[in-house]
């Protein structure tokens, strides 16, 4: 278990003189108000919150780090911590203690929609760098045998495991890596409560821990670090607690606010303090749903079963799920004929943060769809409606992200108080340098923040991050790979491009300030492959094509690629199917492509129409 802060000095004298003369015990002990909260307390005393929580629970009484506690509570916390105290002089009438507080809330709960919260079991998601020990710690933990029998000791899929500790239940989120975590939330699933890292004690922090860390943060919940694997030789935790700290995640006992606990899934150490820590930070967080309402929940993973038809994996999040209900998820609608628990166990109902496998779905959704319980096959309907491609791709009109241009009007109508920026550059020199400007650009009505960095192309993953925190992306230097470049333009990401830092700090400078002007933006609209060549007359050549993606456009422009480089860009001419003249002609067709003034094409060029547009 993590080493927790000390007492101070003055304080281990007054636990040590404890029983001495009367005037000396009343100069070391320490004086406590009629009423204080949790971290009051914690604060007086010179201890962590958790050890303050910890005291509480041993004496029945369950509180939060922000709960008030009346002095006798806070004495007896005191005392079990082996700390002198007396009253503090103070006049006035003294509050109710604790236990009344909470009794006088929850009367005052009764007769609304609150009278029903009940806390619910955290949902934890495990990260960390591949081959650092996540699914053997999560297999562990659960007592299964998952690493071995997947390929490789690799999750190959998302799952929600349920365990139970104490008579307490915790709910584990396993993702394939940070990439899956946070393209659940871009797609408007907050499914994560707390989030372990798993860090070895012989690697460090790698890259992929470092992005894993930086969409923790993203995430905005609590980040419990394991570092694994302190059986093996070369193991140095110390090491990794300074890099961590290098990466501005500073552990308890360096006195930071991030748990760390040093853990062997190999050897079965540190596995209970985990898992108590856990717990502790779950009830930190005061994490209660309402059982007696229509179930909402999310879509974990969805699979098509040959015999069985669609299984739908969902996590509740609010209410019931029971078998018989009508839901909507995603695309998809249909009535529960079984619920399966993650033991493969049949269940009837499941509640707020149960992982189940449904059966009865019409097709198969999505990770990151929503799951609602609702009173008829009309309301389903309707639902499902909602996720058709038509209106998809018309609510896609309507940016989903910030970008440079209407940053100044998003932040002078209040919806955006923050610029989040995922940053990338060529090398790992540019980004101290480039994320220091761009901070400094922060005002009162605004703040700017680097919300991820590094060295590289711009991937599907920074994308993704982007769009799960309404941020924007920048390249110092960096291409962004095909995959991003799609991705942003489906999802009207913003990605800037530079080669100048002071072009680059300029332009957000000037956006923040309504002064940048509109940039114009290249949208691709298309691509085709060149499967054949025919002559058509002394100086015209005709490209065989077939259309596989989009659509090609007769006068559109378009870049010729050749094995990854472009050999030319020009405008398309003229555009065939069969013999006819088209105007357009979409994916999964066959046409004939004549190009303006270029005719040197080769069998497996491919052709890539865009058009420059003005980002608003």
């Amino acid at each position: 278990m993590t080493n927790r802060s000390k007492p101070g000095k003055v304080l281990e004298s007054a636990a040590e003189e404890a029983g001495n003369s009367s005037s000396e015990a009343e100069t070391t002990a320490i004086e406590i108000p009629d009423t204080l909260s949790v971290k009051q307390l914690a604060t007086l005393l010179q201890v962590s919150g958790i050890d303050i929580i910890k005291q509480l629970m041993r004496n029945s009484i369950m509180a939060n780090i922000n709960e008030t506690v009346d002095y006798e509570t806070a004495a007896s916390v005191a005392t079990g911590l082996g700390l002198e105290t007396k009253p503090k002089p103070q006049t006035g009438r003294k509050p109710a203690s604790l236990i009344s507080e909470i009794k006088k809330r929850q009367l005052l709960q009764q007769g609304n929609e609150l009278v029903n919260l009940k806390t619910r079991p955290p949902i934890i998601t495990v990260l960390g760098h591949v081959d650092h020990g996540k699914t053997k710690l999560l297999d562990v933990i659960r007592q299964t045998n998952v690493a071995d029998s997947e390929a490789g000791g690799i999750t190959q899929h998302i799952g929600a495991y349920q365990v139970e500790i104490d008579g307490r239940k915790l709910t584990f989120l396993d993702t394939p890596g940070h990439a899956a975590f946070t393209a659940m939330r871009a797609r408007g699933a907050q499914v994560t409560d707390i989030t372990i890292l798993v860090v070895a004690a012989n690697d460090g922090v790698m890259p992929q821990t470092l992005e894993a860390i930086d969409h923790a943060r993203a995430a905005g919940v609590p980040i419990v670090v394991a570092i694994n694997k302190i059986d093996v030789p070369e193991a140095n935790p110390e090491l990794v607690k300074q890099q961590l700290a290098d990466a501005g995640l500073l552990i308890e006992e360096w006195g930071g606010e991030t748990v760390s606990v040093l853990v062997s899934a190999k050897e079965n150490k540190g596995i209970p303090e985990l898992l108590e820590n856990l717990l502790l930070i779950a009830d930190m967080e005061e994490l209660k749903a309402d059982t007696s309402r229509s179930a909402e929940g999310v879509v974990i993973e969805a699979r098509l079963d040959k015999a069985r038809g669609a299984l739908t994996t969902v996590l509740v999040h609010n209410g019931t799920l029971r078998v018989g209900d009508t839901i909507a998820a995603g695309p998809t609608w249909g009535r529960i004929k079984a619920m399966f628990n993650d033991l493969g166990k049949q269940v009837r109902r499941a509640g707020p943060s149960v992982p189940v496998e449904i059966l009865g779905l019409s097709g198969v959704s999505q990770a990151g769809d929503t799951m609602t319980a609702v009173a008829g096959e009309r309301q389903a309907r309707a639902l499902v409606e909602e996720h058709q491609p038509h209106l998809r791709l018309a609510s896609s009109a309507a940016p989903r992200s910030v970008n440079l241009s209407n940053v100044f009007d998003q932040v002078s109508a209040g919806e955006v108080k923050e610029l989040s920026v995922v940053l990338k550059t060529d090398v790992q020199g540019s980004i101290e340098p480039i994320r220091n400007s761009l901070e400094q650009l922060t005002t009162d009505e605004v703040k700017v923040g680097v919300i991820h960095s590094g060295s590289g192309n711009i991937t599907e993953s920074d994308v993704m991050l982007a769009i799960a925190s309404k941020g924007i992306v920048i390249g110092f230097n960096s291409v962004a790979e095909t995959g991003a470049q799609r991705l942003a333009e489906l999802e009207g990401v913003s990605i800037r491009h530079y080669e100048i830092i002071y072009n680059l700090v300029d332009d957000v400078s000037k956006a923040l300030k309504g002064m940048l002007k509109p940039i114009q933006v290249e949208v691709i609209e298309g691509r085709a492959e060149i499967r054949e060549v025919f002559s058509s007359g002394k100086r015209i050549k005709i490209a065989g094509s077939y259309v596989t993606e989009g659509k090609a456009t007769r006068g559109i422009q378009v870049r010729v690629r050749r094995q990854a480089e472009m050999v030319d860009e020009t405008v398309v001419s003229s555009l065939r199917r069969f013999k006819d003249d088209a105007r357009e002609v979409t994916a999964g067709y066959e046409c004939g492509i004549t190009l303006r003034d270029f005719n040197e094409f080769e069998v497996g060029d491919i052709l890539e129409f865009f058009r420059i547009e003005e980002e608003n």
